[in-house]
């Protein structure tokens, strides 16, 4: 199903004359797309992209436009060009008059000037005197640095005792000597009693990321390779595509053809380079994104020609829209007897992405992964969108980066994949990857070649790392191994204490002093239900509720139950998980027990909207939370005579309690609530049952359990709510 890209690309006008695009025209004019779109935009032509086609009458415009300019410059020259000759002509004819001038006035002239610059440069002295007069020197407040002992500190002070400056700190609870160091908060405590502004002292780790994250001069940086993910939904061919791009067989080392690894790839093409990253899926790439790596420029998003928008699409179009990175769509398998590409891009107009050649500003571009066809068009769009981008990076500096992927290799110790975004790695450098340091003893790259350096927009694999880190993490070159095993200690010490504290979370019961604050400015939501009536209903309710001072935002809203992906998207945007008639799968209640975000489910619309309401007001009175306790599995169904059915359950997390309230969940939605009426260990009755041990559960007024649902134990508690009314 070969076509010609350039002929199916172009429209023909009413004169018979193609249309031509705006990234064709640049290349006529030799100019970049984005400088032609700001020229031809002072002609009153607009134009969403360089995908943009243009009529005959517009290139015909802008042609005269052109042309006009070129005249106007060529005139300006020669003015240019006259006026320097009359000023020549006039040079000349004032040096031979000059002769003539009487040697004595000529100095009286001289003088003249000599006194008048003298008489400036006094009258500016004299204001900056009285400047400096009118502003008291003592009204400036002294620095004070951090880490000053209070014997140090009364002397600077002046004639202030160190007994008396002791005082003064036991009455705001500080027992100190005269030898004892100030932290910051100390000196902040007392600076406004003493007249003094505290000055903060770095630590190592924030001078040397000071120092890194200083802005480079222009000059300094050059342009780099754009990186690119690929996502979408399973067996849309991700992989083929990128192996087609590659021209390597990727799939042959992959287990049941699919992706279990993040894999980063360099490719070379005529009119520069491009960096694929190949994710397992978006989930990974939101992972990454919650730590706080933006390592994506620009999404490739894959849909089957023959398959159309699935969920794992549409999630795909979420997380790509909440990272922010311009989308180019990819309709594969365009080769197969009953591909309908116009019925994908319907589809996706759903979805907020519009084609180009429909009005929007979404590119599109067909592709067989198989029959090769359509790859080169695919890389041409995104060399111009990144173009576009004006991606650039200094290469002479410490390299920075973000970790890909990192794993134990048993004989080769810490692996890990990294992505260069600024500066040069070398062998030997000392780095800081996390909570982890180390010194590069090796790079290898996708073509399993040893590299002495890489630089910006290269994924390399590094070894030398005293630990695994986590995907996401920023990694960084600093000057010595000994600063980077202190900032390693320092890292490590934090997280253990971070792990014995509270952890902090966006939930509604601290909305409200986030908002008073100014931490936060919108409540993000991700929705999920068990119909798309329901979804739009409550998303349209809670939109309603966006006020002066803090707004709603619906990130996601879906039909299904809560899964990890849900989870990890929370975590990336800071938002919390609400679900209407729908449950979270085990793994997404552990994970979001980990990463503490707040989950919430009703069962009544206006208990949903009623809680948000009242978490944004800060209106909330103490509550009835619910705690899981337990789930178990059905795995065989049993009829008992007075008793009814009984489930045969495996506890795969928790504890399952007699006589607590349970839930009857079919595919992660609700069809039951109940209590736990009997519940056996072999032949007798017990109390509770743990994890990974069977049971007998008897479900009270309910007969319709199933193989494979899910029984989820609960509890009520009264938790006392944070906020003041």
């Amino acid at each position: 199903m070969e076509k010609n890209s350039t002929t199916s690309r172009q429209k023909q006008s009413k004169t018979g004359i193609p249309n031509i695009r705006v990234h064709e025209l640049a290349k006529q004019y030799n100019l970049t797309s984005k400088d032609l779109i700001k020229e031809i935009e002072t002609y009153g032509i607009i134009v969403k992209t360089h995908m943009s086609s243009l009529s005959s009458e517009a290139v015909e415009l802008i042609e005269e436009q052109r042309s006009l300019r070129s005249k106007s410059e060529e005139k300006d020259v020669s003015l240019t060009k006259a006026k320097a000759g009359k000023s020549e002509a006039k040079q000349q004819s004032k040096v031979e008059v000059e002769p003539k001038i009487d040697q004595p006035e000529r100095k009286t002239k001289k003088e003249g000037e000599e006194h008048k610059r003298k008489a400036v440069e006094a009258e500016v002295v004299s204001e900056e005197d009285t400047e400096a007069k009118s502003v008291p020197a003592d009204n400036v407040p002294r620095q004070i640095q951090e880490g000053i002992t209070v014997g140090q500190l009364a002397s600077q002070l002046g004639e202030l005792k160190s007994t008396e400056l002791i005082m003064s700190l036991m009455g705001i609870g500080v027992m100190a000597n005269v030898n004892q160091s100030l932290d910051y908060e100390t000196l902040i405590a007392i600076s406004d009693q003493f007249d003094f502004e505290p000055v903060r002292q770095l630590t190592l780790e924030e001078k040397i990321l000071a120092e890194m994250e200083e802005s480079d001069d222009p000059e300094d940086l050059a342009p780099r390779a754009p990186v690119v993910t690929i996502m979408g939904h399973v067996d849309h061919g991700k992989t083929s595509l990128l192996d087609a791009i590659r021209d390597t067989n990727v799939i042959d080392t992959e287990a049941g053809s699919m992706t279990q690894h993040i894999g980063a790839y360099h490719v070379e093409y005529d009119s520069g380079n491009l960096v694929f990253l190949d994710t397992p899926g978006h989930a990974a790439f939101t992972a990454m994104r919650a730590r706080g790596a933006q390592v994506t420029d620009i999404v490739v998003l894959v849909v089957a020609a023959d398959d159309g928008v699935m969920p794992q699409t549409i999630e795909a179009i979420d997380h790509a829209k909440a990272a922010d990175v311009p989308i180019i769509v990819v309709v594969n398998k365009i080769d197969i007897a009953n591909a309908n590409p116009d019925r994908v891009k319907q589809q996706l107009m759903e979805h907020g992405l519009s084609p180009e050649e429909w009005g929007g500003s979404t590119i599109f571009v067909e592709v067989s992964a198989l029959e090769h066809t359509g790859i080169e068009d695919l890389l041409e769009m995104l060399l111009l969108e990144a173009e576009l981008l004006e991606l650039s990076s200094n290469p002479n500096r410490n390299a920075s980066g973000t970790i890909l992927e990192a794993k134990l290799d048993r004989g080769r110790g810490v692996a890990a994949t990294v992505l260069v975004q600024d500066g040069t790695l070398e062998i030997g450098n000392p780095f800081i990857a996390g909570m982890y340091s180390g010194r590069v003893r090796a790079m290898i790259n996708d073509q399993n070649k040893h590299l002495k350096e890489a630089g910006p927009s290269t994924p390399i694999e590094v070894l030398g790392f005293t630990g695994v880190p986590e995907a996401g993490d920023r990694f960084n070159v600093v000057s010595s191994e000994a600063d980077a095993k202190k900032i390693s200690g320092k890292r490590r010490g934090e997280y253990r204490q971070s792990q014995l504290g509270p952890k902090s979370q966006v939930s509604l019961e601290d909305l409200f002093d986030k908002v008073r604050t100014g931490e936060v400015k919108e409540l993000n939501v991700i929705m999920k239900g068990d119909a798309k009536g329901s979804v739009q209903a409550i998303s349209g309710e809670l939109l309603k509720l966006s006020a002066d001072k803090v707004g709603v935002s619906i990130i996601r809203g879906a039909v299904g139950g809560i899964t990890e992906a849900d989870i990890l998207l929370a975590v990336a945007s800071s938002a919390i998980v609400v679900g209407f008639n729908v449950r979270p799968t085990t793994e997404a209640m552990q994970l979001s027990t980990q990463e503490n975000i707040d989950v919430r489910t009703y069962s009544v619309i206006y208990e949903l909207i009623s809680d948000i309401r009242a978490a944004m007001e800060g209106l909330l009175e103490p509550e009835m939370r619910e705690v899981i306790v337990g789930r178990a599995v059905v795995r065989e169904t049993f009829k008992v005579p007075r008793a009814g059915t009984i489930a045969g359950s495996y506890v795969n997390w928790g504890i399952v309690n007699y006589n607590y309230p349970v839930r009857v969940l079919r595919d992660s939605i609700l069809i039951y609530e109940g209590k736990i009426e009997s519940l056996r260990r072999f032949k007798d009755d017990v109390n509770q049952v743990s994890t990974n041990y069977e049971c007998g559960i008897g479900i009270s007024d309910f007969d319709d359990v199933r193989v494979d649902d899910t029984l989820e134990c609960y509890t009520l508690e009264r938790v006392a709510r944070t906020l003041s009314s």
